[in-house]
């Protein structure tokens, strides 16, 4: 099953040329759920091929500008666009007053119904579940109240060994009960032992959003043994200072952070426009934990 994430943008606070502000597109199983909304989100889901139809839920991390100023737009191409189904949106409650005021004030009535489930920063909670995963907050420690969220799947059922039923002529009726694990008795008397017929299906994989915040062990049990995990490293190291007035974190926290809760590897982002380059980012990263990668935008990683 596809399960990965497109980088759209990957600045901090403002663009810069090249690098846009926070948004991600996650695929899993061909559905689609867009991480946070930074200006420019729409142009950047255009530039790399994606529709932006086929987005049916959408996670906001938090009200400051460079995660969300880029959603009134979108909603509103989709409006313009004809979009008709329903869209889902996760975020802090006051994005729905934000929203209704700019729709009231453009004379916009949206064609579509618009689901908002609103978000709160004080526990981690479960906020959705499909066929394909579960989404849970994960608590930030921000300037204002802001939540990661991790993503995980579920397990999928088991996989038939096809030459082999096909080979004793098993009826295609009995193939989801040995896709459950069941054991079967046919009426024939051949006893099918589902182990013999069906492999276990891979494991469920989990990635870990972790937008804006200040390196805290409060959230930690949030995200242990992320497959990917996503951290923000705005700053290098030598600005920790800075970091910790501005409620962020640096490249090497980001990296203490992977190695301390069992990343499978890390991305690091929402990068600082003071940093023209990025490689002194993962090199300080590298330092830390060897599996960090650049969330570099228009390229997709697999989970």
């Amino acid at each position: 099953m596809k399960f990965e994430v497109t980088i759209l943008g990957s600045s901090s606070a403002t663009p810069i040329y090249n690098r846009n502000p926070t948004a991600q597109l996650l695929n899993c199983n061909e559905k689609f759920y867009l991480i946070d909304c930074g200006e420019g989100t729409q142009q950047q889901l255009i530039r790399y091929g994606f529709k932006a139809s086929k987005i049916d839920y959408i996670f906001i991390s938090h009200l400051h500008g460079d995660h969300y100023f880029g959603l009134i737009g979108l909603l509103s191409s989709m409006h313009l666009n004809g979009r008709i189904k329903p869209i889902k949106i996760f975020a802090p409650a006051a994005l729905m007053e934000i929203l209704s005021l700019q729709f009231k004030h453009s004379e916009t009535v949206i064609r579509y119904p618009i689901e908002f489930v609103a978000t709160t920063a004080d526990v981690p909670l479960q906020i959705f579940e499909n066929n394909d995963l579960t989404v849970h907050t994960v608590i930030l420690n921000h300037r204002i109240p802001c939540t990661g969220f991790r993503f995980t799947q579920k397990k999928r059922l088991r996989k038939l060994i096809v030459d082999k039923l096909e080979a004793e002529q098993i009826a295609v009726e009995y193939f989801p009960l040995l896709k459950r694990g069941v054991d079967l008795t046919l009426p024939d008397g051949r006893v099918l032992l589902n182990k013999d017929y069906t492999t276990d299906s891979d494991a469920p994989k989990s990635y870990g959003y972790c937008s804006d915040t200040l390196f805290d062990e409060s959230y930690f049990a949030s995200i242990q043994n992320c497959d990917t995990l996503y951290h923000e490293a705005t700053f290098l190291h030598d600005m920790l200072d800075r970091a910790n007035q501005t409620h962020h974190t640096t490249a090497l926290q980001a990296a203490e952070v992977a190695k301390v809760n069992g990343a499978g590897k890390l991305l690091i982002g929402h990068f600082s426009s003071r940093y023209k380059t990025l490689q002194p980012l993962l090199d300080e990263a590298l330092g830390v934990f060897e599996h960090t990668q650049l969330a570099i935008e228009g390229v997709t990683y697999t989970i």
